[in-house]
C-alpha cells in the first residue's frame, strides 16, 4: 500500500504541493490562534503632575525643559520601544491620591491613543498643589487592587515632598504591602532650580518662595492631605526662591521602605533595562496567532512545487552545453 501511494505522490508531486499551499493559505485567511502559556507584561504608569514637576532642569534636544515635558518624551520613547502584547494603563498623582485615566490596554492596537494621551499630560490636571509621596504609595496600592488584572507600577516622580516632612506628618510605611514589582523612576537633576508658578492660562507669574513650602502650624493643617500647604506667595528675589532638585537619596529610602526598585530616569536605555528586570505581572494562557506561520509554510510548498523543476532544467542545459563544447 505504501509503495503505490508513494508512487502516486511522486507522479503528482506538483499538484499535491500546490493543493497543500492553497489549503494552508485558506486556513491562514481565518487568522487562527492557539493558546499557549506565556508571561503577561501589564504596567500601570503613574505620573507625578505636582508643581515641582514644572521645574526646568532637564534637557531635550539641547534645550532646557520641565521635568514633566521630559517625562512625556521619556514615556513616548518607552512605549515605542515596548513589544506588541504589552499592556499599559495610565494614572496621575497629585496631593495624596491617584486618578486612573484608563486601565491597561494593548499598546500596538491602541498605540496612537496612548501616545496622544501622553502628549497631553500637564500640571493643570492636578487637583492639589501638595505632593505627599508616602500617602501616595497607599493610594497607588489601593488603585492596583481595583483593577481587573495584576499590574506592575511605573511611578515617575522627582521625589519632592510638599509640605516638608517632619515628625508629625511623616507616614510610617513599615509593613507596607504592595510595592513588590514596582519601579520608581526619578526625574530631575542634582542642581537646585527654582519652581515656576503659572496661572490657569499657563503664563509664568514668578517662582515659588521657600516659605510657601513650609508646613503651617496646627494639627488641622497636618490632616489636610489633599489641600495645598503652599500659599500664593511668589518669590521676589533669588534668595527667597524655593530651589528644587531630584531627591534621589529620599527616593532610594522610599523605595526600600515600600519594597520596590529605583532607577534614575535620565537615560531611556537605563529605564528600559530596569523595566525589563521587573517580573511579569502574571503567567496566563494567551492566544497566539499562527496565520503568519501557515502563510510562510504555504510559501515553502509553492517553492517546492516550482523551483526544483526549473533548477533541473537549468542543470540539464548546463550539462548539454558542457558535452557540446567537449
Amino acid at each position: 500500500m505504501t509503495a503505490p501511494v508513494a508512487g502516486w505522490l511522486k507522479r503528482h508531486r506538483d499538484a499535491v504541493l500546490l493543493a497543500g499551499a492553497m489549503a494552508l493559505l485558506l486556513a491562514a485567511s481565518f487568522r487562527p490562534t492557539i493558546h499557549v502559556q506565556r508571561d503577561i507584561y501589564s504596567y500601570l504608569v503613574v505620573v507625578d503632575i505636582t508643581q515641582s514637576m514644572n521645574t526646568e532642569d532637564m534637557m531635550l534636544d539641547g534645550k532646557p525643559v520641565s521635568r514633566l515635558a521630559y517625562t512625556r518624551r521619556l514615556l513616548h520613547d518607552m512605549v515605542a520601544s515596548m513589544p506588541c502584547g504589552t499592556r499599559l494603563g495610565m494614572a496621575l498623582f497629585a496631593g495624596a491620591s491617584v486618578a486612573l485615566q484608563y486601565s491597561p490596554i494593548e499598546i500596538c492596537r491602541n498605540y496612537d491613543v496612548i501616545q496622544d494621551n501622553i502628549a497631553h499630560i500637564e500640571w493643570r490636571m492636578a487637583w492639589s498643589g501638595n505632593s505627599r509621596l508616602r500617602q501616595g504609595a497607599h493610594a497607588i496600592a489601593h488603585l492596583t487592587r481595583t483593577l481587573r488584572e495584576p499590574v506592575q507600577v511605573l511611578f515617575f516622580t522627582d521625589g519632592e515632598e510638599a509640605p516638608r516632612l517632619h515628625a508629625f506628618n511623616t507616614l510610617d510605611l513599615t509593613g507596607f504591602q504592595g510595592g513588590r514589582g514596582w519601579l520608581v523612576v526619578g526625574i530631575g537633576s542634582d542642581k537646585g532650580t527654582p519652581i515656576p508658578k503659572y496661572d490657569e492660562n499657563n503664563r509664568l507669574l514668578g517662582y515659588w518662595s521657600a516659605e510657601s513650602f513650609q508646613m503651617q502650624p496646627g494639627v488641622a493643617q497636618i490632616s489636610q492631605e489633599n489641600l495645598g500647604a503652599r500659599d500664593n506667595e511668589v518669590a521676589l528675589s533669588d534668595s527667597s526662591r524655593q530651589l528644587s532638585r531630584l531627591d534621589e537619596a529620599y527616593l532610594k529610602k522610599y523605595t526600600a521602605e515600600i519594597g520596590s526598585d529605583y532607577v534614575r530616569g535620565d537615560h531611556l536605555a537605563r529605564v528600559l533595562s530596569a523595566i525589563t528586570n521587573l517580573p511579569p505581572a502574571r503567567h496566563d494562557m494567551a492566544p497566539l496567532r499562527i496565520d503568519a506561520f501557515l502563510a510562510g509554510l504555504a510559501g515553502v510548498l509553492l517553492l517546492g512545487a516550482h523551483l526544483p523543476p526549473r533548477l533541473l532544467r537549468l542543470l540539464g542545459r548546463w550539462r548539454s552545453g558542457g558535452r557540446a563544447s567537449g
